[in-house]
């Protein structure tokens, strides 16, 4: 399992447990999954999704910065 934490200028928006996170990276959509590799990377704008236990949860971004480390995920994004 992954963490998950998501925060906008305005207020956390998720944190807590996901399986999976697909992000709109610069260079294009790339799935997070556990024990992923240490990253961080620019957002463009696009469809956040994450899968948790009550299913699968999106959100539309502006843009943002994605860090994985440790099978934590923060995303720090304008919405």
């Amino acid at each position: 399992m992954l963490t998950l934490k998501i925060v906008s200028p305005e207020k956390v928006v998720y944190q807590g447990p996901v399986e999976n996170v697909t992000v709109p990276g610069t260079l294009g959509s790339f799935e997070i999954l556990n024990n992923h590799a240490p990253i961080i990377s620019s957002l463009e704008a696009g469809r956040v999704t994450y899968t948790t236990d009550q299913g699968r949860q999106q959100m539309d971004i502006e843009g943002g910065f994605v860090e994985v480390k440790k099978n934590v995920v923060n995303l720090c994004v304008e919405v």
